[in-house]
């Protein structure tokens, strides 16, 4: 059901702010007015500036952050300057101001670290692009981040992953504000999904991370990623090395933070990423990287990307297979 009054969105954008992080939801509210809605887009700076977007785009702006009047919606868009540097004060009391009164506030990618500089995350449910989602959690410690989420509400309070995740985000917005049948429509119009199967680590970097630092570690990954289909049971990795299986275990949970089984799993997983990447079918993959049958890899797939296999690759195959035949 479409309300019959305006919707107020107000837009907080600054110097080098990533210009798809506001110009996707402006995009969604945009096209939901043409199946009825009735959102009034402003765009506000901390001064009323002009600012520069991430591209060197220059954006006018419809005015400065004030507590009058009352928005709807606040939205703060995310920059690649942040968090690679604090957040200026007087960019988080912008988004502060406004957030004070507005009925919902919500962050694209990481525009979460502008809301939690603003206090507007303390003790909140809370996401952001996979890449600095540990660093989210430490600077906002009472929050508990959830990285794999594409967004989070949190009562009034909503949090997105990167980029392209705000219009996710936008078009849930509009199915909570108009219902699913708008909302579907407009992600029908701008051929987007209507709501994203599987969480953002289906896009982020392989799981193991950079080789240890230890080099009885680094004979054990070199050991699995040589020969991945053999016996890299805890009892026969210990044998390799002559240790013990407890001194093992813990030389994982020192220096790793993991067992040795699931660092073995990272690594299968990952090369299994890798074979679907270059073609190799589900099944394929599964043997060439040492799962014991495709259910196996399914079960792993489903756990860390609650996705399939096969999902997976459809939805990462490169242009040129896509595109073949």
């Amino acid at each position: 059901m479409v309300n019959a009054a305006p919707h107020r969105v107000a837009i907080l954008v600054y110097d080098g702010v990533t210009l798809l992080d506001f110009a996707g939801p402006a995009e969604v509210f945009k096209e939901a007015n043409r199946f009825g809605a009735d959102y009034r887009i402003v765009l506000l700076s901390p001064t009323g500036a002009g600012v520069t977007s991430n591209l060197g785009i220059q954006i006018a702006v419809d005015g400065a952050v004030s507590p009058d009047p009352a928005f709807d919606t606040v939205l703060v868009a995310g920059s690649d300057l942040y968090p690679r540097a604090r957040i200026p004060r007087d960019l988080a009391d912008a988004a502060r101001i406004p957030a004070a009164a507005a009925g919902r506030v919500a962050s694209i990618c990481t525009g979460a670290f502008v809301l939690a500089a603003a206090g507007l995350l303390d003790g909140k449910r809370a996401t952001t692009h996979w890449k600095v989602a540990h660093e989210l959690a430490a600077r906002c410690p009472t929050c508990r981040v959830e990285p794999d989420a594409i967004y989070v509400r949190d009562g009034a309070t909503y949090t997105s992953a990167g980029v392209t995740a705000g219009i996710d985000l936008a078009l849930a917005l509009v199915e909570e504000d108009h219902g699913p049948q708008l909302a579907r429509d407009v992600a029908r119009a701008l051929v987007v999904y209507m709501q994203r199967a599987g969480g953002q680590s289906q896009f982020s970097a392989p799981l193991q991370g950079p080789p240890p630092r230890s080099p009885a570690l680094r004979k054990i990954t070199d050991l699995v990623t040589a020969n991945p289909d053999g016996d890299h049971s805890l009892g026969e990795l210990a044998k390799h090395l002559n240790v013990s299986t407890r001194h093992l275990t813990r030389l994982f949970h020192d220096e790793l933070s993991t067992t040795p089984a699931r660092y073995v799993e990272n690594i299968r997983f990952d090369m299994a990423r890798a074979l679907l990447d270059q073609g190799h079918t589900a099944t394929q993959a599964a043997i060439l990287a040492g799962f014991p049958s495709y259910e196996s890899l399914r079960r792993v797939f489903a756990r860390k990307l609650s996705i399939s296999p096969a999902a997976y690759q459809r939805r990462f195959s490169t242009t040129r297979r896509a595109n073949a035949g």
